[in-house]
């Protein structure tokens, strides 16, 4: 189905280049922007992110961006037809060229991340999926240029690159404040990495938590169902 239903708005994916995926709604669902008066969300596609954001944290203005013109369309019009209408907007274009009024207190971003593989052969879908490291350079210096003086950037990625992108942004004097390890089973290797970023030194030392998607084949886990809730009709 093209329309994807939560509880509290529909997302239409008519024309997005990228779905609604696993990752952007753990990023959406866990993401801590308590004390964010703005949310940036970089390559926001069907602008599923940006809405569980408006939704969790009513007091944020969220601005999605997306480079894609269908995907950037579909936003518009979600986040237009959804309760948060007048705290979500959404920009077509390239993070580059976008220039904040005022400094950004969270950024997040569900980003594209196979990096030296075989490229799809749909361009948009490409687009969508495919970078390389001169990408989260980009990204992690704009964050530094445009973040406020407390605010942090979290990004989901698999480890591996998770591991690169941390390396170059303690290059750029980036501290990293949290890592929460997802695992499809509690007994089976970690596939993504959601990692929380700062320009602002932590007096503590950094969290490193663990999350499993599934109990059992096809059974989701009482974290996952928890975590969710407030946004899937199923739960």
């Amino acid at each position: 189905m093209s329309v994807f239903r939560f509880k509290a708005f529909s997302v239409d994916q008519t024309g997005c280049a990228m779905r609604i995926n696993t990752d952007g709604v753990l990023l959406g669902a866990i993401t801590d922007a308590e004390d964010a008066n703005t949310v940036l969300d970089i390559g926001t596609g069907t602008g599923v992110i940006a809405l569980m954001l408006a939704q969790r944290f009513a007091h944020a203005q969220v601005i999605g961006l997306e480079i894609d013109e269908s995907s950037a369309v579909a936003a518009t019009k979600n986040a237009a037809q959804s309760p948060f209408s007048d705290r979500v907007q959404v920009w077509h274009g390239t993070f580059q060229e976008f220039e904040p009024a005022n400094p950004i207190d969270m950024i997040v971003s569900n980003p594209p991340f196979y990096i030296n593989t075989l490229h799809n052969s749909d361009v948009r879908k490409k687009q969508a999926r495919h970078t390389d490291m001169a990408f989260f350079e980009d990204l992690l210096r704009y964050a530094q240029a445009h973040l406020s003086s407390t605010g942090a950037m979290e990004m989901i990625l698999p480890p591996e690159l998770s591991d690169a992108v941390i390396a170059k942004a303690y290059e750029l004097g980036f501290f990293l404040q949290r890592t929460i390890a997802v695992s499809s089973f509690a007994d089976s290797p970690c596939i993504r990495c959601i990692i929380r970023l700062s320009l602002q030194k932590e007096e503590v030392q950094t969290q490193r938590l663990n999350f499993v998607i599934y109990e059992s084949k096809g059974v989701y886990s009482a974290a996952y169902r928890k975590l969710l809730q407030p946004f899937f009709l199923a739960f």
